[in-house]
């Protein structure tokens, strides 16, 4: 198996830090033997089609292991046609935030705008928003049609998908789960995690991450809790919202 993994995956992998369009935390991607620097925009594939992204630390070799091979690598460097259209893209989708927000408090819409982009392979804008409730935003829909023309996507998410893509630091001082690895959302309950014995009793604002819901690492403390009782090994603590990871003491000598 091992002779097998040599010969089928590289010694080191080139992983670059960036950003797709722009927003939210930097992901990490295989890059090839692209010669990239810092503000260089790439191709990349993200909501199943073509976009852009922007490089954000310059490539560096890394030892390649298996996990590696579901990583997600740049299309290409964009070339300068691609810097044109992405231009346009970017004036396109701050023009259409702006317009969008005017309309829909105009309209009395009550909904929170996330993102707006263009299509790279067809005449589309796609906005990507949140709301509590269900909203009827046929008449915003022409009004968007007739001001840029093209297709019109109205994309709703949820708050957790939201912070997924803007990204930020919670309260344990890491990078959100959601942003930098998840791609599971599965529902977090108290009533869940009282089930496996978790202790809830603190100050339950410490439970609520910066999308508003209680925290995905709580998740992680139920697969543990779930483990235990099956009586599998212990894994490394994690870091989470109701304990911080043990650190054991030195031996003195």
């Amino acid at each position: 198996m091992l002779e097998e993994l040599q010969e089928n995956y590289p010694a080191t992998i080139r992983i670059a830090g960036i950003k797709v369009r722009g927003r939210g935390d930097v992901k990490k991607m295989g890059v090839g033997d692209a010669l990239l620097r810092v503000g260089d925009h790439v191709i990349l594939a993200a909501d199943r089609e073509p976009t852009y992204g922007i490089v954000h630390t310059e490539p560096s070799p890394t030892p390649f292991i298996p996990p590696m091979r579901v990583m997600q690598s740049i299309v290409r460097p964009a070339t300068e046609a691609d810097r044109a259209q992405i231009s346009r893209h970017e004036r396109m989708a701050q023009e259409g935030m702006s317009f969008c927000r005017e309309r829909a408090r105009a309209l009395g819409l009550e909904l929170k705008m996330v993102e707006v982009y263009a299509s790279f392979i067809k005449r589309e804008l796609t906005f990507v928003y949140t709301s509590e409730d269900r909203i009827d935003f046929r008449q915003l829909v022409r009004e968007l049609a007739r001001r840029f023309g093209g297709r019109i996507e109205m994309r709703h998410i949820g708050a957790r998908e939201e912070a997924k893509r803007i990204g930020g630091v919670d309260s344990c001082g890491l990078t959100l789960c959601c942003s930098a690895f998840m791609t599971d959302f599965r529902p977090v309950s108290v009533k869940k995690a009282r089930h496996h014995g978790q202790d809830l009793s603190m100050n339950e604002n410490r439970l609520i991450g910066i999308c508003g819901r209680l925290k995905c690492c709580l998740m992680f403390e139920e697969m543990e809790a779930r483990a235990a009782a099956a009586g599998q090994p212990s894994r490394p603590p994690l870091i989470t919202p109701t304990r911080l990871p043990t650190v054991q003491p030195s031996a003195k000598h």
